[in-house]
């Protein structure tokens, strides 16, 4: 049976409509080395339309600082609607420090309408669309958008994704030029050259690039979590979530529609992103 710890933890228990109601410790299981940990969570949707929700909790030790991240996804989420949940997290380190608290790191919300997917049943737009983990070095973050054809006929993709920025409040992003091409923000990222013609059969896949630098200099620093897509002028707009940290550069480089060739799936089946140039 699990131990109840106390609450509040370290650092606040509640943010952006999410409460932390329950922590608790549980003994190790057969075979199992170590100490599970699960908090209970009530998550309000504060806002005016149905959304889905990544919530982020750190559990952490009696100093405050971070054991480990758990996370969970809360789909459809009404308007004034509050829904209950439990997060899990397991230790793999050895010997780590006992888990004294929980707290509320992030909350991502995006409308149902809006709402990205790698996989599941096609959407009615007959594509697929979403946003790989991008790799970053030396301040360089790259994110490839990726597009699936799901639906029966072919799609034709000509030019560039059309994008807008959104902070954190969900408040249209102002003052950073999106720059057709990645060639502005660095060479060889895969989004250079000019867009051509993409024609997707069923279970076909495209890609563009997404680039930016996070150099921090004179002025505030933007940041950008949400990304709303159209993959063409007259698509269904797609919100994504690559956590744009742009600093101070004010840019953002879109590469043109190409198509991914190492893509791996069918219409049908989960998508298996192309690896990043």
């Amino acid at each position: 049976m699990p131990s109840a710890l106390p609450l509040p933890s370290p650092g606040g228990a509640t943010e952006d409509g999410v409460d932390i109601t329950a922590l608790y410790a549980w003994g190790p299981e057969s075979g199992c080395a170590g100490v599970d940990y699960s908090a209970d969570f009530e998550l309000t949707n504060q806002g005016t339309e149905k959304a889905t929700y990544t919530l982020t909790f750190g559990f952490l030790s009696a100093s405050g600082g971070a054991v480990d991240n758990g996370e969970r996804t809360v789909e459809a989420v009404g308007p004034g609607r509050t829904v209950k949940g439990t997060v899990v997290m397991r230790e793999a380190v050895a010997n780590p420090p006992a888990v004294t608290g929980v707290r509320v790191t992030k909350v991502r919300s995006v409308p149902e309408a809006e709402a990205s997917t790698a996989a599941g049943p096609c959407p009615k737009s007959g594509v697929r669309l979403y946003a790989d983990q991008g790799d970053a070095a030396m301040g360089l973050r790259v994110v490839g958008l990726h597009l699936v054809n799901c639906g029966p006929r072919p799609y034709r993709l000509d030019g560039f994704p059309k994008l807008e920025l959104e902070d954190a409040d969900h408040e249209t992003v102002k003052g950073v030029r999106i720059l057709r091409g990645t060639e502005g923000i660095s060479t060889g990222l895969g989004g250079d050259g000019g867009p051509r013609p993409v024609v997707l059969g069923p279970g076909e896949a495209a890609v563009a690039s997404l680039a930016w630098r996070n150099t921090t200099q004179a002025g505030e620093a933007v940041n950008a979590p949400y990304v709303r897509v159209w993959a063409r002028p007259a698509a269904d707009p797609v919100m994504v979530v690559p956590e744009l940290d742009l600093g101070t550069t004010g840019e953002l480089g879109v590469g043109p529609w190409r198509e991914d060739e190492t893509y791996r799936g069918s219409a049908t089946t989960p998508a298996t992103p192309s690896a990043r140039p």
